[in-house]
């Protein structure tokens, strides 16, 4: 099993002149695109969020790994403590080997449902998300109350923050808003049979999720510091009213908030118990953009030249691993490596092709290999079917994706 409980003395990555080449050498043996994780960079991404955490369990976000063997070695370090699954199929194959699974996203999968609902192993290992009493009436419908195993679920509450200036500010998620909200839907899932409540969870996407130090925008840094500032006083206050209003009603397990750009504010509301984090690890490259910390590059991957269609350009094969939410420039891979390379802004990174301007294209040939950093999360996964650790210059292990074992959940 991979081990990440070693907190690594060295940064390479520090000095990308010597970082990227090696990686380049070590992984030069496989076909690209080549999907690499640098472990002493990973080492450094779990032991950092820790550091943030200060002894606040963390529980792992899978959609932003998308590798069983990195899941379980996070897992296994002390001071993370279950996954934060984003479908229920996902979950119930995770439960094979993780005791603690929650599905952040409500369901309606109905085979899903009746291979939970039927298995009271699945039913103590695996939580389902809800904000309404139709997700109930779903679960009911596929499984009556009678014929199925207790179902745990958790409310999940709307963490964003309605502003009289911006709107809404956040994601659209739950209609469960306030603690009124969260009290009615607690006893009505206690009155029917059939449902375990045991958690509440919110997502405070404006503040885990926008960097406060965006390169090269500085007003827009000091709006989102602003807007940061403000929604983290809001949601401590609404999500306490809230737990409290709930624990009232059931004995909650947990409390659940937060990303990877959020472990230090979301650790500080007292009401919660674990915060979630996932992007972290791997350090996509839009969590640069924060003040408080900045991740190690641990996954990369390297594209092949294959055209040259101007001395001063090169064509990569692929690239177009285009990252979730507002499509925009800051949602592609970013080269890395060599030095001096750009997209060019009438195709920028496409699924077939992906061509390439700068000072460093004209030095590169048909062979070589160019680094890219994917921006957010799971896209990385998506895309490849095994990812290479690389270890003191040299591949030490390669490991399934999702995709390499076959799933491919969402």
């Amino acid at each position: 099993m991979l081990d990440l409980s070693q907190r690594p003395v060295e940064r390479p990555w520090l000095n990308p002149g010597l970082f990227w080449p090696a990686l380049t050498a070590a992984t030069a043996h496989l076909d690209a695109p080549v999907a690499a994780v640098h472990l002493e960079a990973l080492r450094h991404n779990a032991h950092d969020m820790l550091d943030r955490a200060a002894g606040t369990p963390l529980r792992v976000a899978s959609k932003s790994i998308r590798v069983r063997g990195v899941l379980e070695a996070i897992l296994a370090l002390p001071g993370y403590r279950g996954v934060l699954a984003y479908t229920l199929a996902e979950a119930l194959w995770l439960a094979e080997t993780v005791t603690d699974v929650v599905v952040g996203y409500p369901t309606a999968d109905r085979a899903a449902i009746v291979r939970l609902g039927r298995s009271d192993q699945l039913a103590e290992t695996v939580t389902l998300m809800v904000d309404s009493v139709a997700h109930l009436d779903v679960i009911d419908a596929v499984l009556p109350p009678g014929s199925r195993a207790p179902i745990r679920v958790c409310i999940d509450l709307d963490a964003s923050w309605e502003t009289p200036l911006l709107g809404h500010l956040g994601v659209w998620r739950s209609p469960v808003h306030t603690p009124d909200d969260a009290r009615r839907l607690a006893v009505a899932i206690l009155a029917r049979p059939g449902f375990h409540l045991v958690g509440v969870m919110s997502y405070e996407a404006q503040v885990a999720g926008i960097g406060d130090r965006p390169a090269g925008k500085p007003v827009r840094g000091m709006l989102n510091r602003w807007v940061r500032r403000r929604s983290v006083a809001e949601i401590g206050e609404r999500r306490g009213a809230v737990v409290r209003a709930v624990r009232e009603i059931a004995p909650l397990e947990f409390v659940n908030g937060g990303g990877t750009g959020s472990v230090e504010t979301t650790r500080g509301d007292a009401s919660v118990t674990d915060v979630a984090v996932g992007s972290g690890f791997l350090g996509g490259h839009l969590f640069d953009n924060y003040a408080s910390f900045r991740p190690a590059p641990a996954a990369a991957v390297a594209f092949s030249v294959v055209r040259k269609p101007s001395p001063g350009m090169a064509v990569l094969l692929g690239g177009g691993w285009i990252a979730s939410g507002v499509p925009g420039a800051d949602r592609v891979p970013r080269l890395v490596w060599p030095d001096g390379l750009r997209l060019v802004p009438r195709e920028m990174a496409g699924e077939a092709q992906t061509p390439i301007t700068g000072a460093g294209a004209a030095r590169l040939q048909v062979g070589d290999r160019v680094w890219a950093r994917h921006t957010k999360s799971g896209e990385l996964s998506e895309h490849v079917n095994e990812v290479a650790l690389v270890e003191n210059g040299q591949v030490v292990d390669i490991l399934p994706t999702y995709r390499g074992e076959g799933k491919a959940f969402l």
